[in-house]
């Protein structure tokens, strides 16, 4: 079966200087893998016809699909909409449905009157197919020339997103015989990519031809994905399972969840089957922790709060911690994290609590305890474990990585549980 190719072409001078992060093409190279089309180049331009045009003759040379994002809105920067006008040999129409779109937008979603700028939006060039915005006022275009496919969308994350689900994938899936594929991915935690990858070493090299293993690291966790394609997909099912089986009794020691989940997904999942309930106490981490596991939809049936105890006069008056301690230990000890927890535990009513302690930096360590020296604490009433890391990294990565081994110790309290 023929590959399928696809490049990805952002545009606007705002990915350029680092202004906006481009998530839109992240998003859609994994929208496009699962459908079994291969990316190959995703490339951010600038907001220059030249740019742009240069980026359409290079890409549509090697791609059969070039999907593009950003340029559309109202404002005199937005030339992506001309430009492809003039490069498909088309001219400027008004599209009815598009225009009663932006006219409904205004006049009943945001009851502002419209400007001749929004009207124009409704522009869009007569060598396209129009694919209307359901999210937004910008529609996208899909243009088709010497065999290949190119798809103009709004850079705005969520409104690109509902077209490529509800038309352009569907569409692609039925423009093209594409392969099937199937992902099979294990969450890791605590150990490293490089020691992960020698310890699997054999395991990868006896893959076929038609499975792919990928490492996917992320502030103290390692994702093991595989991969599978073919045009038998009993077949390519089989022989994924069969290797996936294998790998898991290879990674058994730090295997967090055999299913694409986050570490915090993973412990939402424990703490729903078990019925147990839990709260943070932070100090480093700032919050961190809590806004992890409540990014989980239905973290409320579990997670009841947390007290984000950056001073030691909060850790001394809301979680009972003993002055005294504080005084011959430091804030960063253990002694301090096991005291955080039984504060919390009845404070908020929980079954489990999780506690943290450190130095982030770049300042305030000393030679005894440096910037990334960490205390943490996990526990109940009856137990409570603890375990103290340093880590040595800027205050950002410290931070993600405490909330990481954090949340790992807390899923091993939880696995350790009768």
């Amino acid at each position: 079966m023929e590959k399928i190719i696809a490049s990805i072409i952002t545009i606007g001078d705002e990915l350029l200087i680092g202004q906006v992060i481009d998530t839109n093409s992240a998003w859609m190279s994994q929208e496009l893998n699962k459908a079994g089309i291969w990316v190959r180049r995703r490339v951010a331009v600038g907001d220059e016809a030249e740019s742009i045009r240069g980026a359409l003759d290079q890409e549509s040379a090697e791609a059969s699909i070039i999907l593009i994002t950003g340029g559309l809105g109202p404002t005199a920067d937005d030339i992506t909409k001309p430009l492809l006008s003039a490069y498909f040999g088309g001219r400027m129409v008004v599209d009815e449905k598009a225009l009663a779109n932006v006219r409904h937008i205004f006049e009943r979603v945001l009851q502002r009157p419209m400007i001749e700028r929004n009207l124009q939006q409704a522009e869009v060039p007569d060598v396209c197919t129009v694919i209307q915005n359901k999210r937004g006022t910008a529609p996208g275009m899909w243009f088709e020339k010497d065999g290949r496919i190119y798809v103009s969308m709004p850079g705005v994350p969520h409104e690109m997103k509902g077209m490529m689900n509800d038309y352009v994938l569907p569409a692609l899936r039925e423009r093209f015989d594409l392969p099937f594929i199937a992902h099979r991915t294990i969450l890791t935690a605590g150990i490293g990519e490089s020691f992960l990858a020698e310890h699997i070493a054999a395991f990868e090299s006896a893959l076929p031809p038609s499975i792919r293993l990928a490492y996917l690291p992320n502030y103290g966790m390692v994702r093991l994905r595989l991969t599978a394609r073919g045009d038998d997909p009993a077949g390519i099912t089989e022989e994924l399972e069969g290797r996936f089986h294998a790998l898991k009794e290879l990674v058994e020691e730090w295997m967090v969840a055999d299913e694409d989940l986050t570490l915090q997904e993973a412990i939402g999942k424990l703490l729903t089957e078990k019925g147990r309930t839990m709260s943070t106490a932070e100090s480093c981490t700032g919050g961190n922790i809590a806004h992890l596991i409540t990014s989980v939809p239905g973290s409320s049936r579990y997670f009841k709060g947390s007290v984000v105890s950056y001073d030691n006069a909060v850790k001394e008056r809301l979680l009972k911690v003993d002055p005294g301690t504080i005084g011959r230990s430091g804030a960063v000890s253990e002694e301090v994290v096991r005291q955080m927890i039984n504060g919390v535990l009845p404070l908020m009513d929980t079954d489990l609590a999780l506690a943290v302690s450190g130095i982030m930096g770049p300042d305030g360590g000393t030679t005894e305890k440096p910037v990334g020296t960490v205390w943490v604490a996990a526990g109940d009433r009856k137990k409570v474990i603890t375990q103290k890391f340093q880590f040595r990294f800027d205050r950002q990565r410290n931070i993600e990585l405490t909330s990481t081994f954090a949340l790992n110790l807390l899923r091993k309290f939880i696995l350790s549980e009768h």
